[in-house]
């Protein structure tokens, strides 16, 4: 079983101007002890995600202070993980079957599986996902149709039934990241609140998490 850090930070391409911005953010995170990114692209084509995620893994791995400790993480295509050599893929309810994914993956690479109920937790869990997303925790403006909020009784709810890896997901800030790990989540993922001041953020997140 994998062993899933505390903070899951995602970059969003929609939340900056240029590549060179999404970069630098990322960098940011990485040097305050980043070691687990997504990236994710919900409006770009194929090739601008090809680069941008491309650009992402030269130059996260070139500047890491611990690049091989660094896993990328692809938000829903697995064919562009694979050409972009990250590290896994991430997964929604309305993507491939998370077996499909694992065929055109293998077994070297990381697979999660966002949830959003216990219905889809037990589905998740019975598959060869390596970790499973539950969400959205709180309420949040980082999706346009945000699937219902679950709480921190769905948190709960979801740690009773699946021993994998549980990352939380949803409005989570630093202000609340404690009471998400304390529900049984091992990890929170988070996208808002790193954005304006990213190494304060982040290390303010690692000393809330530790």
């Amino acid at each position: 079983m994998i062993s899933v850090p505390r903070l899951y930070s995602i970059v969003d391409a929609a939340c900056f101007a240029t590549t060179e911005d999404l970069i630098s953010f990322a960098h940011q995170l990485v040097a305050s002890g980043c070691t687990l990114l997504q990236y994710r692209n919900k409006t770009g084509n194929a090739r601008v995600m090809l680069d941008q995620a491309r650009s992402l893994r030269r130059q996260l791995r070139a500047r890491a202070p611990a690049p091989h400790g660094l896993k990328l993480i692809m938000n829903d295509r697995a064919d562009l993980c694979l050409i972009a050599e990250f590290d896994g893929v991430h997964l929604g309810q309305d993507d491939l079957l998370p077996e499909s994914v694992r065929s055109i993956i293998g077994t070297g690479r990381w697979l999660g599986v966002s949830t959003h109920n216990p219905e889809q937790i037990q589905e998740a869990d019975r598959t060869s996902a390596d970790y499973l997303a539950i969400g959205p925790v709180f309420s949040t403006s980082s999706k346009d149709k945000p699937d219902p909020v679950v709480g921190l009784e769905g948190v709960r709810r979801a740690r009773q039934l699946t021993r994998k890896p549980l990352v939380a997901i949803g409005g989570i800030t630093r202000g609340n990241a404690a009471s998400v790990i304390k529900a049984g989540a091992d990890s929170v993922a988070v996208i808002s609140d790193l954005l304006r001041e990213p190494r304060k953020s982040t290390e303010e997140f690692f000393r809330i998490l530790r």
